[in-house]
């Protein structure tokens, strides 16, 4: 078998270091993207929980069952940005 695939392997060994070169250094650069676009959604989530304004309105209750008389759906989460019935304390 191998000496069928002798001939073939002599001919390409020349462009297999650029080869392996070039496709090392493209899966490192495709890494290096897919963790930049990881942390740069994750900043980008964190940014938009952080506008949530639940936490500061008078009717938070800080329970787990109910966080939000009011709202009880909405509370938490991003629909509460632009809640129209937010009271600060």
């Amino acid at each position: 078998m191998f000496r069928l695939l002798h001939p073939f392997v002599e001919v390409i060994q020349p462009f297999l270091i650029p080869l392996c070169f070039c496709l090392a250094w493209g899966l490192t650069l495709l890494v290096a993207w897919s963790v930049g676009s990881a942390i740069a959604s994750g900043v980008s989530q964190a940014k938009r929980m952080h506008q949530i304004p639940c936490t500061g309105c008078v009717f938070f209750t800080n329970d787990h069952r109910l966080k939000c008389p009011v709202r009880p759906k909405v509370a938490m989460t991003e629909e509460a940005i632009g809640c129209m019935d937010y009271r600060e304390h």
